[in-house]
């Protein structure tokens, strides 16, 4: 075994599987896609950390346990379209793409869109596309959507996005509570109607772009 592949083994079985995490096709996508493949060189030799990771371009990868959650509570289906919003490097896309059955990736800069594209392709996902577009205005084109999920906290979902979720489809983002620490909320869509619930809290790194609006005082 590779040592890359005893770090991935290591994250599921310490990280991902000792934190609720029990989907087993979830388990198995963690397992097969090289985290390593989606980081700057450098950093190659801590791909596996349990916290967010630095991709640069004030941009990081998900805490492994934390993405995991997210991803087992939205409940990808293998004939699922999914929308990755804020895709980065492409890591959380290869993930997705090994869950449902198409995946649009969005990424607002073009560097790291590109450097995604490679990654994929370097890995053998063959049905998921990254385009650089707006992260806010999620990718009305290819929707409606069954699933989607943004990689970063921010302080709200906006409702242009929601509106882009399928009838019976669901949403998973971390969202900034009250109380100035993030929580995970699943949304979903029934009879044409957005309901939320939160899940669980998470210390995750703020998506550029999803800052709160600065509110007027009179």
């Amino acid at each position: 075994m590779s040592e890359y592949a005893a770090a991935r083994l290591n994250m599921v079985e310490g990280q991902i599987r000792p934190n609720k995490v029990t989907d087993q096709r979830l388990v198995d996508a963690m397992l097969d896609i090289p985290r390593e493949q989606f980081v700057p060189k450098a950093a190659r030799g801590i791909a596996y950390v349990d916290e967010d990771l630095a991709i640069g371009k004030g941009r990081y990868l998900m805490e492994p346990m934390v993405f995991a959650r997210m991803l087992q509570e939205v409940g990808i289906d293998e004939t699922d379209v999914a929308l990755d919003i804020g895709s980065g490097s492409g890591y959380s896309t290869a993930v997705l793409a090994r869950l449902a059955a198409t995946v649009v990736g969005i990424e607002s800069d073009a560097e790291l869109a590109r450097q995604a594209t490679e990654s994929l392709s370097a890995v053998g996902v063959d049905n998921a596309v990254v385009i650089t577009a707006p992260l806010t205005e999620g990718y009305p084109q290819q929707a409606p959507y069954d699933v989607i999920v943004i990689e970063g906290l921010v302080s709200e979902v906006p409702d242009g996005i929601l509106a882009q979720l399928g009838e019976g489809g669901r949403l998973v983002a971390a969202v900034l509570g009250d109380r100035g620490v993030g929580e995970v909320k699943l949304y979903q869509r029934s009879g044409g109607v957005t309901s939320a619930r939160t899940l669980f809290e998470a210390h995750t790194h703020p998506l550029p772009g999803f800052e709160a609006k600065p509110k007027f005082v009179f």
